[in-house]
């Protein structure tokens, strides 16, 4: 593949701000030229995400953020709320449910999207409040011009905001009609509620306590009460085919505030690579990376069939370690996972065909406990899904299949999840991988102008898994973003939406950037492909044993290998496969340049330096 790429890769100065909308491009770097930090732009970014992308994150959503201040080691604010209280086994069982809805109300965690931006803002950036708020409130009052996903995603879902969800028709379908793409689009509700935050937090004396004070009327006060209030009174439709009314109440919100954590990261030649712990499926990526060091990796061609086998094969190991082992607030073997000796007992794993079969590893002598493999299509879905999606199932949506929401393989229209990175003048890096509260799956909460997240259907329902569903714990998320240090300095923050597959992309381009010196954006270009051979994380919880998606890009020889190979081959659109937000930094003795790459698929992701 030659270097022409879709776009240049951008280098710079002062800073640079890559997101997977171009409106949250501007808005951070709009703060990074008022002299504010890139934990400040990337605030201001994540708040306009919730607006113009309100089909792949909202305000009731969760965020994991990974934040490098300059000079110091990384460490991660996990907005990823946990459960409620009263969302037990028990619980599920007495509803006749043996997996969590996809959508409605009784997947609902407690809302940690809001909480982890505003402790990176209070703990690490310099702008006020209100100067992060603002393009939000801009948006959401005056309106955005409406991307054509999600107009698209409103018309699939208008038959359900009419029947069943009356409160959505009433934000997303305006004068009972389903917006039309590139014409402004408004959400009056959310400016109002982040006015009357800013007006409740400006009596306070100072900085923090102006961010204290909004973090108490999120989850102690008016909003707490709002969420609390309609998930016990409003009894909602799902995609069980039946009405259910939530678990969240205000208790759970109460007092909630985001963990702080050390991130967990692998040497990998000359790079350090940090991730979210178990809680997340990060660590899958640095498994993964472990499996490959001991192969030809460094060697293969980066766009051949050995390439693709080879990083196909590993993820297919760390995945299975990931649903047997991975939990919050479980006893996760972690270190074992990630040690020299368990990874050589994994990598002797890795043949010359397709593995056909799911394969967890025994760390400590243990022995895994594993989830139903239930294969695509055993779950006839009454209605939307609700998950991130896995692409190109061979359902083609009605107007194109490039980008997101994709379908599933019913035809179910799902949700997906947003990025944002940004580096600044000092050094300081963040990479943040906003999801949820998406407006197809959850109605909108009158007097908020949100949805609720659905992030609980990746709780299993039954006991003995790593990822059952307790009160108080954190669903294990795919909510993985990535920072890079190289020879000991910070190097690159990124991320992509994806669900499962967004640790398979990141390690595509890590992999063609590290050993084929792929630039930013040409690594972020590159044909990309993933593997559904594990348990999905969300609803329905299919498998695709043996499956490898490739874009089309691809060529036939590379196509017929892997077949031959026992690869059971799909081909999707040329740029299907992933949304990759990139940015970085470089030192020229005491000069730093920074870069910034962004995805094309979908025309919607942009990068911003200068």
């Amino acid at each position: 593949m030659s270097q022409f790429t879709t776009r240049p890769e951008l280098r710079g100065t002062l800073g640079a701000v890559s997101a997977t909308h171009w409106l949250a491009s501007t808005a951070g770097m709009s703060l990074l030229e008022s002299g504010h930090t890139a934990f400040d732009a990337a605030v201001a970014a994540g708040f306009v995400l919730q607006i113009v992308e309100p089909h792949l994150n909202g305000p009731g959503g969760e965020v994991p953020i990974i934040v490098t201040p300059a000079g110091q080691r990384p460490i991660v604010i996990s907005g990823q709320g946990p459960s409620p209280a009263g969302a037990t086994l028990a619980k599920f069982a007495e509803l006749g449910l043996d997996l969590v809805p996809g959508t409605g109300l009784l997947p609902a965690c407690v809302p940690g999207a809001f909480g982890a931006w505003l402790t990176l803002l209070r703990d690490y950036g310099t702008a006020e409040l209100e100067d992060v708020l603002a393009p939000a409130i801009h948006y959401a009052e005056h309106g955005h011009p409406i991307v054509p996903r999600i107009a698209n995603t409103i018309g699939t879902m208008r038959e359900l905001f009419d029947t069943h969800w009356p409160s959505s028709a009433a934000l997303y379908l305006p004068n009972g009609k389903v917006p039309q793409a590139g014409k402004l689009f408004r959400n009056p509700e959310v400016a109002k509620l982040y006015r009357l935050i800013l007006q409740e937090a400006n009596g306070a004396q100072s900085r923090e306590a102006r961010i204290e004070a909004a973090l108490a009327y999120w989850y102690e006060g008016p909003v707490a009460e709002r969420i609390g209030q309609y998930c016990e009174t409003e009894s909602v439709w799902d995609v069980s085919g039946r009405h259910h009314k939530g678990l969240l109440r205000a208790d759970d919100m109460s007092g909630w505030r985001p963990k702080i954590e050390a991130p967990l990261s692998v040497q990998y030649d000359d790079y350090e690579v940090f991730k979210c712990g178990p809680w997340s499926q990060g660590p899958v990526l640095l498994q993964a990376l472990n499996l490959l060091s001991g192969t030809a990796i460094a060697e293969v061609d980066p766009l051949g069939a050995d390439f693709v086998h080879l990083v196909t094969e590993s993820t297919k190991l760390a995945m299975a370690d990931r649903d047997a082992w991975y939990g919050d607030d479980a006893d996760v073997p972690i270190e074992t996972l990630l040690s020299a000796p368990y990874t050589a007992q994994r990598q002797a794993l890795i043949g010359e065909t397709a593995s056909q079969v799911i394969e967890p590893g025994a760390p400590d002598g243990r022995n895994a406990n594993f989830p139903p493999q239930r294969p695509f299509g055993t779950i006839k879905q009454p209605g939307m899904g609700g998950g991130e999606p896995t692409v190109a199932k061979d359902i083609t949506p009605p107007t194109d299949r490039m980008g997101e929401p994709a379908l599933d393989q019913t035809g179910a229209q799902r949700g997906d999840t947003v990025q944002v990175s940004a580096v600044d003048r000092w050094g300081n890096m963040v990479s943040a991988t906003p999801s949820g509260g998406w407006l197809q799956s959850s109605p909108v909460i009158p007097g908020l102008g949100f949805s609720l997240t659905t992030r609980g259907q990746m709780f299993w329902l039954m006991e003995g898994l790593a990822s059952s569903l307790r009160p108080g714990v954190r669903p294990r998320t795919t909510l993985t973003p990535t920072t890079v240090f190289r020879n000991g300095m910070p190097y690159l923050a990124l991320g992509t939406p994806g669900g499962d597959q967004q640790d398979q992309w990141q390690l595509q381009f890590l992999l063609r950037h590290i050993h084929a010196g792929y630039n930013i954006q040409h690594a972020i270009d590159a044909p990309a492909f993933h593997t559904d051979h594990l348990p999905s994380s969300f609803w329905p919880r299919e498998v695709g044993l043996a499956s490898l998606t490739l874009e089309e890009r691809f060529g036939p020889e590379t196509v017929e290998n892997l077949r031959a190979r026992g690869h059971d081959v799909k081909i999707a659109d040329p740029w299907a496969e992933g949304r990759l937000s990139v940015v970085g930094r470089e030192l020229d003795g005491d000069d730093q340049i920074v870069m910034a790459g962004s995805n094309p698929r979908g025309m919607q992701g942009y990068a911003i330096a200068r």
